[in-house]
């Protein structure tokens, strides 16, 4: 039986308010609701190892909705982080972070993280997925234009794939490019089949 028939019966909620996942999950053909905005503070431990920084604010994400599961309810909470010079890097705080960002990436490998948890009234289970990405070496003036023109200031590190610089700017991926997105959907459908048995 096919993820999307078996899903019929159950509730997934996604609580994410980015744009990209929810057309990535309504695109797979995955069938969901969306949650309710609800806060949750994103901080982590100092001393936690850069590559279990995403799963870890999944977990955090999913410890903070609000509301209890019921009996067929699945949660999915997720978080992306970029990872550069051994540097943790979120959403860009401002057009100046944002242009200093990309230039750290521009002639050099990245690493894209996103850590995902499944949650239901009884269980957990959280994953993460990673990808390098590969930019050429871009100029200024065309950094400036990426930044003025498609504000990535909602995009952790400060650039979505899917955009004019990710066409331009992109010698090569290593991973999932939907990872890069801010969902690894392959992974996520296999984790979600075997979730739910």
């Amino acid at each position: 039986m096919l993820l999307h028939d078996k899903l019929k019966s159950y509730r997934l909620i996604l609580a994410s308010q980015s744009p990209r996942r929810r057309q990535l999950l309504g695109d797979a053909g995955i069938e969901f609701e969306l949650s309710p905005r609800y806060e949750c503070e994103e901080c982590y431990p100092a001393t936690l190892p850069a590559v279990e920084v995403a799963e870890y604010l999944s977990r955090l994400k999913s410890e903070a909705y609000p509301e209890p599961l019921g009996e067929k309810d699945i949660l999915l909470t997720a978080d992306t982080i970029v990872v550069a010079c051994d540097k943790v890097l979120g959403k860009p705080e401002d057009r100046e972070d944002a242009i200093q960002t990309i230039k750290m990436f521009s002639g050099r490998e990245h690493e894209v993280i996103t850590g995902v948890t499944l949650r239901s009234a009884t269980r957990a289970v959280s994953f993460s997925s990673h990808s390098k990405v590969n930019f050429r070496v871009l100029t200024d003036e065309e950094i400036a234009y990426y930044v003025d023109t498609y504000s990535p200031m909602d995009k952790a590190g400060a650039y979505g794939i899917q955009e004019w610089i990710g066409y331009v700017g992109i010698e090569g991926i290593e991973g999932s490019f939907y990872n890069v997105m801010g969902l690894p959907v392959q992974r996520l459908y296999c984790e979600l089949d075997k979730f739910i048995g």
